[in-house]
């Protein structure tokens, strides 16, 4: 079924790409990509990182700091994301001279225009399911590009430029951008209220889904779940318009694809689907019922470019998890601490639950980080709900990422609702104080999880070594 595409040419416009934040995920996936395909990158990063080193292996000069010194001579375009401010000074040089700025989303259709492109859309549970597709259709030997929210198991493994004529990429609703992509199949996994700062209602969010479905190339299909009801609106919404063939997977009755099954085993799972009359039985090798949502949505977007579902839900098997999702950082005094991406009450819930069935007899204790004031100032009582799932919690103070602080919005929001759940949650003023609080709380057979989409990612080290050692 494969066309090569051993040679991709490099978009116009790109042959020599200047980065701004060239190591966030998103951008640094789309530089590896231009780098793999001989352009010449550069780019910047406020700080050194292991993906800004990964880079530099593939032959790009990244720079630390920004500085309009940055900007070479020569840069063909200016590629940014939607958190570069106006300020900056490498963007401020770019337009003195007349550089072109170039959006990363733009870049990125550029890349999958030649290929057939597989889009993962949705609230919750992107990266997971693209790199569920990246690794199964891998593994088959298809060898595809993608282009992924997250790393698979190494810095600078979030994209990789194929030989096959698929390219799997995460969809970001968060600033409209999935709007630039034209895929032959468009997954969407679910449809919630979030992104506060450019997102003022659900009807704004439906809106937002809708023209991303329009965007699916002339018989191609929109893959989405039949059980979120965010989702099952915006597939009464496509399928009214007529524009494009919808396929909906799930547990409900009306599914076209259902899921009849999930039995968990530990820290994975079973799932059973019936799909085309057939019944079909695979492994999930990541914990929880959502996981294995995110799996028969895979299964069913790439049987969708002709892949035969059975071999695809085989090769899921080889899917062990991506860095931050639900990642096992390691294990001492039979205490294990897991990392987790979770920011949104949906995605905290889900996370919560799957290591539920994991933990055993022991508790679930949490160190949550708030990632954004819009987001906490929204959310904060879900939040709170969420946290009383586990059996312990400390919360630090929000991660603001590109956001100014608002007046009166503190993680005591989080903690105060927590707490009119029922749990039992205290509030640490920094990640060394969270760390040391945790540590003392944990018991062997405890299971730790360090959640948030900030920087509490790096505290599950320092949490492994103040545990006692056997």
């Amino acid at each position: 079924m494969a066309a090569d595409l051993s040679s991709p040419s490099v978009p116009a416009g790109l042959a020599r790409p200047h980065f701004i934040g060239i190591g966030g995920a998103g951008m640094s996936g789309i530089a590896k990509i231009l780098t793999q395909r001989g352009a010449r990158v550069r780019g910047s990063d406020a700080r050194e990182s292991v993906t800004a080193a990964a880079l530099r292996g593939l032959g790009a000069t990244v720079h630390i700091g920004h500085d309009a010194a940055h900007l070479a001579p020569d840069a063909t375009c200016v590629v940014v994301s939607s958190a570069i401010r106006p300020d900056n000074p490498e963007l401020a040089a770019a337009e003195e001279r007349g550089v072109p700025v170039v959006h990363r989303s733009d870049a990125l259709a550029a890349l999958m225009d030649a290929c057939r492109p597989l889009a993962v859309a949705g609230t919750h549970g992107k990266t997971t399911t693209t790199s569920m597709l990246a690794v199964a259709l891998g593994s088959l030997g298809l060898d595809p590009s993608y282009a992924i929210g997250g790393d698979l198991d190494e810095p600078g493994s979030n994209a990789h430029n194929g030989r096959g004529e698929i390219f799997v990429a995460e969809a970001d609703e968060s600033d409209r951008s999935f709007h630039k992509y034209a895929p032959e199949v468009a997954v969407v996994l679910n449809v919630e209220l979030d992104h506060h700062a450019n997102y003022a209602s659900m009807e704004e969010i439906y809106d937002s889904f809708v023209t991303f479905a329009d965007r699916i190339r002339p018989g191609g299909v929109l893959v989405v779940s039949a059980d979120h009801e965010g989702a099952r609106e915006l597939t009464r919404r496509v399928r009214e318009r007529g524009r494009v063939r919808v396929r909906t997977y799930g547990e409900a009755a009306d599914a076209d694809v259902r899921v009849l099954d999930v039995t968990p085993h530990g820290l994975t799972s079973e799932t059973t689907v019936l799909l085309d009359g057939e019944e079909l039985t695979f492994a999930v090798f990541v914990p929880g019922r959502h996981y294995a949502h995110n799996a028969v949505a895979a299964v069913v977007a790439g049987s969708e470019l002709g892949v035969p579902a059975d071999e695809l839900a085989k090769a899921l098997g080889t899917y062990t998890g991506v860095r931050r999702r639900l990642q096992l950082k390691g294990e001492a005094n039979s205490i294990q601490v897991i990392d987790s991406y979770a920011h949104h009450p949906t995605e905290m819930t889900a996370d919560l639950e799957a290591v539920r069935g994991g933990a055993g007899d022991g508790r679930i204790i949490v160190l949550f980080q708030p990632h954004l004031f819009s987001r906490t100032q929204e959310l904060a009582t879900e939040m709170g709900e969420s946290l009383a799932l586990a059996d312990a919690s400390v919360v630090l103070d929000i991660y603001p990422a590109r956001e100014d602080p608002i007046e009166g919005v503190t993680s005591a929001l989080i903690t105060d609702a927590a707490r009119a759940a029922g749990a039992d949650v205290r509030h640490a003023a920094s990640g060394a104080d969270g760390v040391e609080l945790v540590a003392g709380m944990a018991a062997p057979g405890d299971l730790v999880l360090t959640m948030g989409a900030g920087d509490v990612t790096e505290l599950g080290p320092g949490i492994l070594a103040r545990l006692p050692q056997q």
